[in-house]
C-alpha cells in the first residue's frame, strides 16, 4: 500500500490509498436503498388527552366566566374629584368662561400669523418625502416582503433544475433466499449538454440496466461510462444533444455559513425537490456504512434525503460546488457532499473519451498540524510529514514517481505548485485535482532548507 498517512486520529488519509477511519468519521446511511419507494409504513398518532386546564368538566354546573375589559393592560383609575360648593363652582365657572374665550382668540391669531409665515417661506408647498424601502418582512402589514436568501434560492431552483435527473438503476442480488432483484433511486446533475452526468457512484455501481429522466419527463437508457477510484463519483452516459447543463462553481472559495441549495429526487418520489441550508464545515472525514473512507468533504444542514445522492449541492450563483453523497446516521440535518473541484478532472477525462483515472505520488505521509508540529519538534505546523511504518509501508515506494523525483524520508512537503498545503488543502485533496502525467513543483522543506522538485504524476493503482 502507498501514499498513506501514518496518523489515525483525526487527520485527512493519504491521496493515494484507500484511507483509514479517522476521528472525525461518521457512520453513515446510504441513501439509494429504495427497493420499493412508496411501501413506507404510515400511522396516525392518538389523539392525546388534554390538560385539566383545558377542560370544562371539573365542575358539572360551572358559572360562566366574566370577559374581562382588558387583556393586555389594568384599566385605569382616576382619583376622586373634591367637593366644591356650590357659590364656588358659580365663581370658578365664569372665571374659567373668561380666560378660555381669551386662550381661543389668541390660539387663532396665533395660527393665521403662522400660517402667513410658512406660505411665504414655500414651506406649504413641499410634497411629502416617500416612505423609507423595506428590506425585511413587516409584522402586522399585510404584506411580506421577500428577503435576498429567498429570491436566491427560488433564483438557483428556477436555473439549475432543468439540469437535475432522476437515476433509476436495477440489478440483482444474491441473498441467502436466492438472488433477487433489486431497485435504487439517485439523482445526477447534466454537466455537458451531450449526455454527461456526473452522480454518486454507490448510485450506479453493479446496476445492469437504468433509466435516466429528466426534468421534462423525457427518459433515457443511460450507461456508466467510468467508476471514481478515488471518492464516491462516476460519469452517466445518455444519448442525447442540447440539454440542459449547470455550471462549476469554485467549491474552495466556500465559506462556513454560507448559503447552499441541494435538489435531487428524495425517497425516490419527489423529483426535484429544493432544499436550502449553509455550508457547515469544511474538511470533514467520514466512513461509509460499505466501510468506504472519504475525505475533504463539504458539511451541510441543507435537507439531504435517500434519493438525493449524485445531485448538486449549490452556490447562491446557482453553480455546482459539490455532489451530495451521504448523511449521518441517526442524525437530523448532517449531510456530506463531495468538493466539485475534486470532481474537476474526471468530468474532464470522460469528455474527451478517456479512461477515469486519477493521480498518483508513491509516498505514506501524516497531514501536520500543531500537535504532530509539537511532538515531532518539527519547524513548520502545516503541511505533509513524509514517514513510512515499517517495511510493508515504506516512505516512498520504489520506482514511483516520488522516487523518480528524489523525494526522501523526513522530508516536509509545504506546497504543490503555487498551493500552500495546510488545514483547508492538505496534500491528497490539492493533489486530487490534477491528473496523470501532469507535471507538478513539489517544494519541500529538508533539514532546515527549502528544495523545489519537478514531479510527473502518475496513474493510481486501481487496488488502491
Amino acid at each position: 500500500m502507498t501514499d498513506q498517512q501514518d496518523d489515525r486520529t483525526a487527520h485527512p488519509q493519504g491521496d493515494d490509498t484507500t484511507p483509514q477511519p479517522q476521528g472525525d468519521d461518521a457512520e453513515l446511511t446510504r441513501r439509494h436503498d429504495l427497493a420499493d419507494p412508496g411501501g413506507v409504513e404510515r400511522y396516525s398518532p392518538e389523539p392525546e388527552p388534554q390538560p385539566a386546564w383545558t377542560r370544562h368538566d371539573l365542575d358539572p354546573n360551572p358559572a360562566p366566566a366574566a370577559t374581562p375589559e382588558r387583556w393586555y393592560e389594568p384599566a385605569p383609575t382616576f382619583a376622586a374629584a373634591p367637593v366644591v360648593p356650590a357659590a364656588a363652582r358659580s365663581e370658578r365657572r365664569a372665571g374659567t368662561g373668561t380666560v378660555l374665550a381669551a386662550a381661543i382668540l389668541s390660539a387663532i391669531l396665533a395660527s393665521g400669523g403662522t400660517v402667513l409665515t410658512l406660505g411665504a417661506t414655500g414651506a406649504l408647498d413641499r410634497s411629502a418625502p416617500a416612505p423609507s424601502a423595506v428590506t425585511g418582512t413587516m409584522i402586522g402589514s399585510g404584506q411580506a416582503v421577500t428577503i435576498d436568501e429567498s429570491s436566491a434560492t427560488i433564483d438557483v431552483a428556477a436555473k439549475v433544475s432543468p439540469a437535475v435527473v432522476r437515476i433509476t438503476s436495477t440489478g440483482n442480488v444474491d441473498t441467502n433466499l436466492g438472488v433477487i432483484p433489486e431497485t435504487g433511486v439517485g439523482s445526477g446533475v447534466i454537466y455537458d449538454g451531450n449526455g454527461w452526468i456526473l452522480t454518486n457512484r454507490h448510485v450506479v455501481e453493479g446496476s445492469e440496466e437504468m433509466q435516466v429522466e429528466l426534468n421534462d419527463g423525457r427518459v433515457f437508457t443511460g450507461s456508466v461510462y467510468g467508476i471514481d477510484t478515488l471518492t464516491d463519483l462516476a460519469i452517466v452516459k445518455i444519448d442525447a444533444t442540447g440539454l440542459a447543463t449547470a455550471a462549476l462553481g469554485d467549491s474552495d472559495a466556500l465559506k462556513v455559513g454560507q448559503l447552499v441549495v441541494a435538489i435531487g429526487s428524495p425517497l425516490g418520489t419527489y423529483s426535484n425537490s429544493v432544499t436550502s441550508g449553509i455550508v457547515s464545515a469544511k474538511g470533514r472525514s467520514i466512513t461509509t456504512d460499505g466501510n468506504q473512507s472519504l475525505n475533504n468533504l463539504i458539511q451541510t444542514d441543507a435537507a439531504i434525503n435517500p434519493g438525493n445522492s449524485g445531485g448538486p449541492l449549490l452556490d447562491a450563483n446557482g453553480s455546482v460546488v459539490g455532489i451530495n453523497t451521504a448523511i449521518a446516521k441517526d442524525s437530523n440535518g448532517i449531510g456530506f457532499a463531495i468538493p466539485i473541484d475534486i470532481a474537476r478532472p474526471i468530468m474532464g477525462q470522460a469528455v474527451a473519451g478517456k479512461k477515469l483515472a486519477r493521480p498518483y505520488m508513491g509516498v505514506n505521509y501524516r497531514t501536520i498540524d500543531r500537535q504532530l508540529a509539537e511532538k515531532e519538534s518539527l519547524s513548520v505546523n502545516d503541511g505533509a510529514l513524509i514517514g513510512g511504518t515499517g517495511p510493508d509501508s515504506p516512505a516512498i515506494q520504489p520506482g514511483t514517481p516520488a522516487a523518480d523525483a528524489g523525494l526522501k524520508a523526513g522530508d516536509i512537503i509545504v506546497k504543490i505548485n503555487d498551493q500552500a498545503l495546510d488545514g483547508e488543502h492538505p496534500l491528497d485533496a490539492t493533489l486530487s485535482q490534477y491528473a496523470p502525467d501532469d507535471v507538478v513543483a513539489v517544494q519541500v522543506l529538508r533539514d532546515g532548507q527549502a528544495l523545489t522538485l519537478s514531479l510527473t504524476l502518475g496513474t493510481r493503482p486501481a487496488d488502491l
